[in-house]
């Protein structure tokens, strides 16, 4: 068995690493010329941390990221709505961890190579071309020239190349646009003083604005954090797809400073916040539609190139773990490779269309869209504008979709 990997993010990297272990021989290829720490903040949940640990990765993430101790979903004012422990401290038996994306996919890479090997990883490979056949798939990669470089051939393809994936258009070539729903996500990073317990992560506002605070390395000083912040709000109504280059730009601070306006926190000042972190970047909120189906014969899909997602609940990296995780134990069990893959989809697919629905409707945030809708100006008791058990059932319903619900004590302030 040998499975040609396309893309060289979490899901790629995971997913080589998922398959060496296995015994299978893999091969990454990635259109950049080099893997590089790009991006900024980003969760990763205790069922994906689980699989990394498997591979013995947990002590080098526990070097360059934060173990998350708490949630709070709070209004725009600050009020608490819901606050619950999270990874170890809820009872897990491996933490959530609050990492720069990067630095995960910096964990990945390094492990990649020392595993696979330096001729096992291929960069500035473009996939132009695949085809298969009875008894295999043929990939043909150009370099940014369009000169023919490299022909690989293996048991299945595995186009784990994000949202604007080329596997997928070629499988799925009368596929729209992803789709925008007209909300503007601004990001940044900031060394900042430790707030709470120095492991807190807060997301607070509402329907029309939502800014999320949380720290993702240790910071210039034991009372320091490398701090990540992000403001999502709605711009527009949606549906026209933005430009390829408007994906990941430098944010401008006259265009957020009248979102960031809406906030009155007490435990920070958000302009201040973000003003101290000079450049800080934007990104459309966008996913897709979901699929009927990720495989064809020996071509499948794999995290954001099969399911795009918006960014609440911290599912995007987390499921593509999983995916490569459930990928590599039907490449080593099933009769054949295709079979493998028909297995895949019959357990991947269903929960993750599942998710990507539920976080076009907010996930587990919708708790604070709730409050914001009921009490836009605030409120003196939570519980006579939302029950318990109504944010209960939201928080913990989507909790349980995703596949990392675990029974804990509310400990709301």
């Amino acid at each position: 068995m040998k499975a040609i990997i396309i893309g060289g993010g979490v899901g790629g990297l995971t997913t080589a690493l998922m398959c060496h272990a296995r015994g299978i021989d893999c091969e990454i290829y990635e259109q950049s010329d080099t893997i590089r720490e790009l991006g900024v903040g980003i969760n990763t949940l205790p069922h994906a941390i689980k699989e990394l640990k498997d591979l013995g990765l947990l002590e080098r993430l526990d070097a360059v990221a934060i173990r998350t101790y708490e949630l709070f979903y709070a209004n725009r004012f600050g009020q608490t709505v819901w606050h619950e422990l999270r990874g170890t401290d809820a009872g897990f038996e491996v933490p959530q961890f609050s990492i720069h994306r990067g630095r995960l996919q910096g964990v990945l890479y390094q492990a990649a190579r020392a595993r696979l090997g330096e001729t096992r990883i291929f960069t500035g490979h473009r996939l132009g071309h695949f085809m298969q056949d009875e008894s295999g798939v043929s990939a043909y990669f150009f370099d940014r020239q369009g000169r023919h470089i490299r022909t690989a051939r293996g048991d299945v393809l595995i186009g784990a190349d994000g949202i604007h994936s080329f596997v997928r258009a070629r499988l799925f070539p009368q596929e729209s646009p992803a789709i925008w729903n007209g909300t503007i996500l601004w990001r940044g990073a900031v060394d900042w003083p430790q707030f709470m317990t120095g492991r807190s992560m807060i997301i607070a506002g509402g329907m029309e604005a939502k800014f999320v605070l949380y720290p993702i390395a240790e910071g210039s000083a034991p009372d320091r954090r490398l701090t990540n912040w992000a403001v999502m709000a709605k711009v527009a109504a949606g549906g026209t797809t933005p430009r390829k280059e408007d994906w990941s730009r430098q944010g401008r601070w006259d265009d957020l400073r009248p979102y960031v306006q809406k906030f009155n926190l007490p435990f920070l000042d958000v302009s201040h916040l973000i003003e101290a972190s000079g450049e800080f970047w934007e990104y459309p909120l966008c996913d897709r539609e979901p699929l009927p189906r990720w495989s064809h014969g020996r071509v499948t899909l794999l995290g954001d190139a099969a399911h795009p997602m918006y960014p609440v609940g911290s599912n995007g990296a987390s499921q593509a773990i999983l995916d490569a995780r459930c990928l590599a134990d039907k490449l080593l069990t099933a009769d054949n490779a295709m079979h493998a893959l028909w297995q895949y989809d019959q357990e991947r697919l269903p929960m993750t269309t599942q998710i990507v629905l539920m976080n076009r409707k907010g996930g587990p945030e919708g708790v604070i869209d709730a409050i914001e809708a009921r009490a836009p100006d605030g409120f003196q008791n939570i519980d006579d504008v939302l029950s318990y058990e109504e944010r209960k059932a939201i928080v913990r319903g989507y909790a349980s979709t995703a596949g990392f619900a675990k029974t804990q004590v509310n400990k709301a302030a």
